[in-house]
């Protein structure tokens, strides 16, 4: 399996996200991003998670609530790469999914842009 160490792999992330256009990042709303290496032991491998209540549910109720969280799991990520740029993509790929799903896009329209 490729090896990109922890830190350089949050990086990577920093970079996919800054790589969002503004105009879309700015409507990113009440929302954390962190990276682990994997999901619990037990639960479906995943190549991220988005944890919360998505733009277009969200109520006059939501007012206070717990920031979204978006989660990238890097040793997953990892073993499905060959390369340090396809690290980067799928990092990139990854990061828009998850976005996606806090606008309320579901994934088989995500499969259908390409980012499934």
């Amino acid at each position: 399996m490729l090896q990109v160490p922890f830190e350089e792999f949050e990086d990577l992330v920093a970079e996919a996200l800054d790589e969002i256009p503004d105009e879309l990042a700015r409507l990113v709303d009440n929302v954390v991003f962190v990276v682990e290496d994997d999901v619990e032991p037990g639960d479906e491998p995943l190549l991220g998670l988005y944890q919360g209540v998505p733009l277009t549910e969200r109520g006059h109720y939501y007012a206070g609530a717990m920031p979204d969280r978006i989660t990238v799991y890097r040793l997953p990520i990892l073993a499905i790469c060959d390369t340090i740029d396809d690290v980067i993509d799928e990092v990139h790929i990854t990061v828009v999914h998850e976005i996606a799903h806090h606008f309320g896009i579901d994934d088989d329209r995500l499969h259908d842009l390409g980012y499934g």
